[in-house]
């Protein structure tokens, strides 16, 4: 059974908040999840699945330090990645946004970190359909699936815990 390590970005702590979840939920297949500001490419290659996650802040942007945070995150480590080598690794994506208050922009992060693992040669699984959610675009839809899993703790909070077990449920074939 390949250890699966859970890879993170956030600023107020709700991507935290769901890669903990993740991590419970998947018990000892899964490490303890890591903050994207305390990793490296060589920690994320150290594993064969990855779960990774990011909300998605103002228009559309990674967090990072142009989005006015106080730490490095996706936004710089993205970069970090050009020339890495991510074919044999099965990644899963999550993501969090807010569809009301952002409908032309949701879970926009999901898009940048999807086209980065995929130059990379990753296999990405765990695409999510779009159907119960109200916005106008996403960088993150192709056709009519999520490259991930999309959540909205502002306004579906109530609707997280269930789409989270059936994702888990979906991509769990690929840590067994």
């Amino acid at each position: 059974m390949a250890k699966v390590g859970i890879f993170f970005g956030t600023d107020t702590g709700n991507t935290r908040k769901i890669a903990k979840q993740i991590a419970t939920k998947l018990g000892e297949a899964a490490d303890k999840p890591v903050n994207i500001s305390k990793a490296s490419v060589d920690d994320l290659l150290a594993y064969d699945v990855l779960i990774v996650g990011s909300p998605t802040y103002g228009d559309g942007e990674l967090p990072g330090l142009s989005a006015g945070h106080d730490n490095e995150s996706w936004e710089e480590f993205l970069p970090t990645m050009a020339g890495a080598d991510f074919s044999g690794k099965t990644v899963a994506l999550f993501g969090l946004g807010d569809q009301e208050g952002y409908p032309d922009n949701f879970v926009d992060a999901l898009g940048f970190i999807y086209d980065a693992f995929d130059e990379a040669g990753a296999t990405i699984v765990g695409m999510t359909s779009r159907a119960g959610y109200t916005f106008n675009q996403s960088r993150a839809l192709q056709g009519d699936q999520f490259v991930g899993l999309a959540l909205d703790e502002d306004t579906q909070k109530d609707l997280s815990e269930a789409r989270l077990s059936e994702w888990l449920t979906a991509i769990s074939p690929a840590w067994k």
